[in-house]
């Protein structure tokens, strides 16, 4: 009997095993997303099953409850998608794949729904004693989305992320940010901060003289932050494609793992935005962005403080503000 075939298959190592076995955490499959969008993984998806994964990755605490069917029909798609995915991932199956997020929640969220009903039960209660007008209780929705949101965006943060960020926008030698549309009020916002405790800080098209020309300006090790949510700005995400590609650090503000910002970031923060708002709700996002300036000037130190006085002595000898 020739054996010569069998011994030029040896079995697979333990390590090799364990490299191919599907993850097993949230933060795992989040991963494991970012790298077959950035074409890093030994697996690849269509854009339809990618954009699935990414929006279940975004809502763990409703796959980890919910039915296949429920799902599937949440997501438009038929309950056959979420099996082919479960198993082009590697798990047995759906339920497989769903105990994935059972686990991640039992140990993030161990009295998650409870809390989220009696904050409900305690905000109905308050309107109901204050006959709360139609006009506050609308300003009051939008507050209470905005709480949710944020929430969402502390229970997916990485601390690893927002330790990096905040080094690269620390040390980095130039940074430039860069949001359209709505969005470019964020960057302004983000933009102004930053530039109150360290030098070298704009907008990336702050004269008007387009994209191209402010990423001239940059070099490898500089730092551009971009930001844009669904529907996204398209030369927002090519922005970042080609800041990339040229060397640049860059660091996404958006608000899912589908986001075309997120393949060429090197942290992408993905945050909410869902709200009875006409349009694209800022509240998380401005909130995440005043955190991240403070790590910042954290990192920073004795050098923003410096910063920070340097500034208020030209405000006092230019008399721009005023006490009345």
């Amino acid at each position: 009997m020739d054996t010569s075939k069998q011994r030029s298959r040896p079995s697979p190592s333990k390590a090799e095993q364990a490299q191919a076995a599907p993850p097993r955490t949230v933060d795992g499959l989040r991963e494991l997303l970012l790298r077959i969008g950035r074409d890093e993984a030994d697996l690849s998806l269509g854009s339809k099953a990618h954009t699935v994964l990414a929006k279940l990755i975004e809502r763990p605490e409703e796959v980890a409850v919910r039915t296949i069917t429920d799902l599937a029909t949440s997501l438009d798609i038929n309950a056959s998608t979420l099996t082919r995915l479960s198993t082009k991932l590697g798990y047995a199956g759906f339920a497989d794949f769903q105990n994935v997020f059972r686990d991640s929640v039992a140990q993030r969220h161990r009295h998650f729904y409870s809390q989220q009903a009696e904050r409900l039960v305690a905000g109905k209660k308050t309107r109901a004693q204050t006959n709360t007008s139609p006009e506050v209780e609308t300003v009051a929705q939008l507050a209470h989305e905005s709480i949710t949101n944020i929430e969402r965006c502390l229970a997916q943060l990485s601390s690893t992320d927002l330790h990096e960020a905040a080094h690269l926008l620390a040390s980095g030698r130039r940074v430039r940010i860069h949001g359209l549309r709505q969005f470019s009020a964020l960057a302004s916002f983000l933009c102004y901060g930053l530039g109150m405790i360290r030098a070298d800080v704009a907008l990336l098209d702050t004269q008007g003289l387009g994209v191209a020309e402010g990423l001239a300006q940059l070099q490898p090790g500089d730092v551009l932050v971009v930001t844009s949510v669904a529907p996204y700005t398209r030369s927002v995400a090519e922005a970042a494609a080609a800041a990339k590609q040229a060397g640049l650090a860059v660091i996404a503000l958006t608000d899912t793992l589908a986001s075309p910002l997120v393949p060429p970031a090197d942290h992408a923060f993905l945050i909410p935005h869902d709200s009875s708002f006409f349009s694209n709700s800022m509240g998380a996002y401005v909130v995440f962005c005043e955190g991240l300036l403070n790590l910042v000037a954290t990192r920073l130190g004795k050098r923003s403080l410096q910063a920070l006085e340097r500034r208020e002595r030209w405000i006092t000898a230019l008399g721009i503000e005023t006490s009345q």
